[in-house]
């Protein structure tokens, strides 16, 4: 088997030898070169054509912005950032990275960082940056919704920070209640929906155990807890818990959808984005199972076709479609009359 062929971009000489080390602990990943600055990189990059790329945000010369804007388009490169906590990481992804990971901190073990970055390498490697494009600016949403009787859930992982924003930036300030799993680390969960808040029309926070779910309210499960729908004296909720990984993710999609289907039935809508794996695909199965309107996104748009690829072909998917039409297929479900 090839190996993947890995660039270490940042500009502390111990950490680029902790990442070749981490990276470098698994034989099917080779570190081929390492750069300090993002001159430096585009010459290793040219040289040594690695598969992948490690990239500090905080670099001397060009930040990693910067870098990435100019990089993408002539070097369609996978890229994963590492850095600390940051909002600029979202900067990050919207230039084109494919996914990030926080750097090392009291609350991740030198093991567990590892680990998840051998994973996130490989997701990276098959990941489609090419279709990374200029998202158009959101027109201003004149849909009539007529059909408020039902709640929307959207599950993601790999690419889906994008993914997801796509949509609810097309959403009108009056759409049903919306829950969303984002596979993310804690912290960037809150950052997240803070960024989404700041840019969309509905009402994006991140969930706290016992928030209510409202109208023209998004609400995104926090790192690291598990969230799921309840209806308690006919108010509908969510429970926001710690507990184990399902399908090796906390939250888990699984646990939403699941919560869908028994608790919403056939007024619900699900939606499963890009991402590696199978989280949210019996879920989403469930879902439709019970009544529920379920879509998918496509092949061609996804970054990496894992979750929606499982969903469809176990009969899950109702809707298969572009990441660009499926805010067209939710309002046609919305504005459906019975």
């Amino acid at each position: 088997m090839k190996k993947i062929r890995v660039l270490i971009v940042d500009d502390s000489l111990m950490f680029r030898e902790f990442l070749k080390r981490a990276i470098s602990s698994d034989e099917n990943l080779e570190v081929v070169a390492v750069a300090s600055d993002p001159y430096e990189a585009r010459d290793k990059i040219i040289e040594f054509e690695p598969d992948v790329m490690t990239l500090d945000i905080e670099l001397p010369r060009m930040d990693g912005i910067q870098f990435l804007k100019k990089l993408i388009p002539q070097y369609p490169i996978p890229v994963i950032v590492i850095s600390a906590v940051n909002k600029s990481v979202f900067e990050v992804l919207n230039a084109g990275a494919v996914d990030f990971i926080p750097k090392p901190s009291g609350n991740l073990s030198v093991e567990s960082f590892a680990k998840e970055l051998v994973t996130k390498v490989k997701i990276a490697s098959i990941a489609k940056i090419n279709k990374f494009r200029v998202r158009p600016a959101a027109p201003e949403n004149t849909e009539n919704i007529e059909n408020k009787n039902r709640f929307i859930f959207i599950g993601a992982s790999t690419g889906g920070t994008e993914a997801i924003f796509d949509i609810i930036k097309k959403f009108p300030k009056d759409m049903p209640p919306t829950l969303i799993v984002q596979h993310m680390p804690a912290v960037f969960t809150r950052m997240y929906a803070e960024r989404l808040n700041d840019n969309c029309q509905v009402e994006v926070m991140e969930a706290k155990d016992g928030d209510l779910v409202l109208p023209g309210r998004v609400l995104i499960a926090a790192g690291e807890y598990h969230m799921k729908l309840v209806k308690e004296a006919g108010t509908y909720k969510v429970r926001c818990f710690r507990g184990e990984k399902v399908n090796g993710h906390c939250p888990s999609i699984d646990v939403l959808f699941n919560s869908a289907a028994e608790i919403i039935k056939d007024k619900a809508i699900g939606i499963i984005l890009t991402g590696m794996g199978y989280d949210g695909a019996k879920g989403l199965l469930n879902m439709r199972k019970l009544g529920a309107r379920t879509i998918g996104q496509d092949e061609k748009s996804s970054i990496v076709y894992g979750m929606p690829k499982v969903a469809y072909e176990i009969g899950a998917v109702e809707f298969q479609r572009d990441l660009n039409l499926i805010h067209q297929i939710i309002f046609s479900i919305l504005n459906e009359r019975h």
